[in-house]
């Protein structure tokens, strides 16, 4: 089985509420620090503290924000300007939200060049790519996977959480078997327990967004 300190180390420990308060950010700031969590997940507008926070502390625990978050249907160039924006205030790590429309409207070519622009101004950083599984079909969720492939980006990631639905066991064995090698896939939203959690990385995720991982953890639960 694995170990909660294993399980910790795949974790993007999240807090993206609209309502979210700088007091909520440094906790979560502070639990990612001490559970070493594999990043924190957290809105634009707090990177840059969050950051300085994470510095004066001397610790190495990345900052992950959001980009055309949670809808995905900014412009690219806003996505552009924000990836830069992010990077300049800190972050490590870029979850963008794709287009759905154009998803549906199968604009494989648009969105390729949406990934790799953003993924130009993310340099060297992470790039998590957002599909909204819950909003797509079988077919759609393997296009998707394979314009992924052709791209630079990282990653793969089922969820806003903030949509119809999150990650599914089902979603993420679809995705292992059309990622190439060296793409990774990120399974968040709604995972709930510490079982689900597991099952998600012995299915072939390698990162979980999730508000709820630490807390179950810090409640004692096995």
């Amino acid at each position: 089985m694995i170990s909660k300190e294993e399980l910790l180390h795949h974790v993007d420990h999240t807090l993206l509420n609209v309502d979210a308060t700088w007091d909520e950010i440094v906790e979560i700031l502070d639990d990612g620090m001490k559970y070493e969590t594999a990043s924190v997940c957290i809105p634009p507008s707090f990177v840059a503290p969050a950051a300085a926070y994470i510095a004066e502390a001397e610790s190495d625990l990345s900052v992950c924000t959001v980009i055309g978050f949670p809808n995905g249907y900014s412009t690219m160039a806003v996505k552009v300007y924000e990836a830069e924006e992010a990077v300049q205030n800190g972050a490590s790590e870029i979850d963008m939200v794709v287009n759905i429309g154009w998803v549906k409207e199968n604009r494989w070519d648009w969105i390729i060049e949406e990934i790799d622009e953003v993924k130009e101004a993310c340099g060297e950083k992470i790039l998590k790519v957002i599909i909204e599984s819950c909003l797509l079909s079988e077919e759609e969720i393997v296009a998707m996977c394979q314009a992924i492939n052709h791209s630079n980006a990282d990653y793969i990631k089922t969820s806003t959480g903030f949509s119809t639905g999150g990650a599914t066991f089902d979603v993420i064995e679809l995705m292992a078997k059309h990622m190439d090698e060296g793409k990774k896939i990120k399974a968040a939203g709604g995972i709930s327990s510490l079982e689900d959690a597991r099952r998600f990385l012995e299915l072939g995720a390698d990162r979980l967004g999730s508000s709820r991982v630490v807390k179950l953890i810090k409640a004692g639960e096995e």
